[in-house]
């Protein structure tokens, strides 16, 4: 088991002449966390909407990623302008990722029912890798003998974020620089460098009416990276008298899982997913992945009508 767990983790963070971070986090409730991932979404709701996510994945397999969200935005007097703030916790083995980024949007009416906004982030990763910790069958091997100690690296990114009432599609590039974290140089005169990697998002979903109290909510998210396989999450999901989300996703070459939430009050909702890894050989040591999603919507008074309920 000590072989597979340093096996994972080499995988996730190496490549042949490159160090890089695991591909960024994933999400099951990804079309509740759009924030994390694309910053002109920020404001998009006309409240100040405040959303917390927790992701346990491979339970029970040593090492394995745990991620932690927390995303704040809220459109502010000007309508066109919506600010945002999004902190996120990444650890995976002995590497552990923070990061913290402010989101900026900018809101544009393309037509009675549509708008366009277009986002920037700004901010910085924080990265540890204490690589010393592991243990190895060779313990002199120079990759794992220095560790990374609060290295932080400013970035910042870019979206864009078209919304109706009942569809919406983004593009994103969330870090758009790719910083060194460390060059290791290796015995035989070559050097292996930890960088970020760049990553490129699109999502896009729809509300479908089949009755007055039966909905239809596809959605979708696609990653890509280069030296990786593109990745998409596809989501069906049915809600049940405006309140009951009863849903099943699947992860291209990845995990399949099914998700289940309730909106508590017309401001509070809460979620949580299961999903199972069948694609990778670490399946048969885990018990699968948790999340748990919680978001609260402080509506406030304006001149503006709030439009009840939101979709998106």
């Amino acid at each position: 088991m000590k072989n597979l767990n340093i096996s994972l983790v080499l995988v996730a963070t190496l490549g042949f002449t490159t160090m890089q971070a695991q591909q960024a986090p994933m999400y099951t409730h990804y079309m509740y966390n759009t924030l994390s991932v694309n910053p002109a979404y920020a404001g998009s709701r006309d409240a100040l909407t405040i959303t917390g996510l927790h992701r346990s994945q491979w339970v029970d397999f040593k090492g394995a990623p745990v991620t932690q969200t927390l995303t704040l935005h809220s459109p502010i007097r000007n309508e066109h302008i919506g600010l945002g703030l999004s902190v996120s916790n990444d650890k995976i083995g002995p590497t552990n990722n923070t990061a913290i980024f402010g989101d900026f949007a900018y809101m544009m009416k393309l037509t009675k029912k549509s708008k366009l906004a277009l986002g920037l982030s700004a901010g910085a990763n924080i990265f540890q890798g204490n690589m010393s910790t592991l243990a190895l069958d060779n313990q002199t091997d120079p990759i794992f003998q220095s560790d990374i100690r609060n290295r932080v690296t400013p970035n910042f990114g870019v979206g864009a974020y078209y919304s109706l009432e009942r569809f919406y599609a983004g593009v994103s590039v969330p870090n758009l620089l790719q910083n060194n974290y460390s060059v290791i140089n290796l015995p035989d005169g070559s050097t292996l460098t930890g960088k970020e990697q760049r990553h490129y998002f699109f999502i896009a979903g729809g509300m479908i009416k089949i009755s007055d109290n039966l909905e239809f909510k596809p959605t979708t998210l696609v990653k890509m990276t280069p030296a990786a396989p593109l990745q998409a999450d596809i989501t069906a999901s049915f809600v049940i008298m405006k309140k009951l989300l009863i849903g099943a996703m699947y992860r291209s070459g990845d995990a399949v899982g099914g998700l289940i939430g309730i909106d508590l009050t017309e401001q509070l909702h809460l979620g949580y997913s299961y999903d199972w890894s069948y694609g990778l050989n670490t399946s048969k040591y885990n018990k699968g992945s948790h999340e748990l999603i919680l978001r609260y919507d402080f509506i406030y008074s304006s001149k503006k009508q709030i439009h009840s309920p939101r979709y998106f």
